[in-house]
Order: structure tokens, then C-alpha cells, then sequence
């Protein structure tokens, strides 16, 4: 699901700014919003998520289990890929939110940190933290990830 979203900040020559409050917000409603699509029926914990990419559109998806484990989707990359499906692989990730039903740390896996990096080596993360909300920049949470270009 797309939203057009298109917060006003720096041009291209411009240093990046922080996200305003605003955004940050819609981007967490957004991911609070699909959590409740998850499809969850092995764990029980549905996890949402909402990616905003540097044209200003929003994303969202939730997490997809399956019986055969390995076959479960991440809230995260499911977003990701209906960007990339609906855009392209040229997309670019400004920010991502991760939210889950029980209120938990929840901080994406290693394999959405990858995808993330994939398509937005620039990105700010937000998610629940053992403290509380917390934001960081992908590469604090993935240091050394792994591009061919």
C-alpha cells in the first residue's frame, strides 16, 4: 500500500536533516496501521512496518509466517519489496518504523538490516528498544553491510 507522502526538507546539495516529528509519527501510524494484517499464526507476534522513501512515498507491510519457518517474511522487507514491486529496484529508503503488537524490543532481524542497506545505506531506523523508542542510522545497526556497487 502506497501513501504519497512529500515532507518538506533539504534539496539535494543541502546536508540531510532529521525527520521531523510530524513524519516520524505517520510513519509510525502507518506501520501500527498494517501491523494488524500480519499474519502470524505460529508466533503470535505481529510485527508492522512502514518505509519512507526519498520521493516522499510511504510503504507499509507486516510480517507473513508459514508453517515451513524459513518461508516467513519480515514486516520490513515485505514494505521494501511492494516499493520496489510498484517502483522499481531504483528506489532510495529514507527512514523506516518497526512496530509490534506487544510492545516489545523489537529491532529488525539481520536479513531486513541487509535489505534496508540494500536500498538506503542513509537510512534512520525507528523502532522499540529494551529502554523504550529508540532511532539510529542503518549503519549502526548493520556496520559493515554489503553492497555490489
Amino acid at each position: 500500500m502506497a501513501h504519497d507522502f512529500r515532507p518538506s526538507g533539504p534539496t539535494p546539495d543541502m546536508p540531510k536533516a532529521k525527520l521531523a516529528p510530524d513524519v516520524r509519527k505517520k510513519l509510525e501510524a502507518a506501520a501500527a496501521k498494517v501491523m494488524k494484517n500480519a499474519h502470524a499464526p505460529y508466533s503470535n507476534f505481529r510485527v508492522g512496518s512502514a518505509v519512507l522513501l526519498t520521493n516522499g512515498k510511504i510503504y507499509s507491510g507486516c510480517n507473513v509466517e508459514n508453517a515451513s519457518y524459513g518461508m516467513t517474511n519480515c514486516a520490513e522487507r515485505t514494505a521494501i519489496f511492494s516499493a520496489v514491486a510498484d517502483l522499481g529496484p531504483k528506489i532510495e529508503i529514507q527512514a523506516v518504523a518497526v512496530t509490534n503488537d506487544k510492545g516489545v524490543a523489537c529491532a529488525p532481524c539481520g536479513a531486513c538490516r541487509q535489505v534496508i542497506y540494500e536500498f538506503g545505506p542513509d537510512a534512520t531506523v525507528f523502532f522499540q528498544g529494551a529502554s523504550g523508542p529508540k532511532e539510529a542510522h542503518i549503519t549502526e545497526l548493520l556496520p559493515e553491510g554489503f553492497r555490489l556497487q
